[in-house]
């Protein structure tokens, strides 16, 4: 067994290497295509001080798809969004014109809650 010093400012030992490689650490996310995908479409306010964005959760696909298919809805919707841990939020209710979207590229995409 060899110890290699950390490099971090504690000064302490780390077994098996140094965690510089942070991609070796992170979960595989597996790529499904479009049709097996249960994405849920949801409008909230919940922590955004008022304002209302329409969150769309359950993708189980790799970041940059995401980052394309979020692209494609901000254009479509004509407003601004964000990608947060695999979900994509899009400023303001956008609920019905998301689900015909996300419907017409393949997914299967229901409206939930309120």
């Amino acid at each position: 067994m060899t110890k290699k010093a950390n490099p971090s400012s504690t000064g302490g030992w780390r077994e098996f290497g140094d965690d510089t490689n942070a991609a070796a650490f992170e979960r595989a996310v597996e790529e499904l295509p479009p049709n097996q995908q249960n994405i849920r479409i949801q409008a909230t306010r919940a922590g955004r001080k008022g304002k209302t964005v329409t969150v769309i959760t359950g993708f189980q696909a790799k970041p940059e798809t995401l980052e394309k298919l979020l692209k494609q809805l901000k254009t479509q919707c004509g407003t601004g969004g964000t990608l947060k841990d695999r979900e994509i939020e899009i400023q303001g209710e956008h609920k019905q014109k998301l689900l015909e979207i996300l419907v017409k590229l393949g997914y299967k995409a229901k409206i939930s809650g309120g």
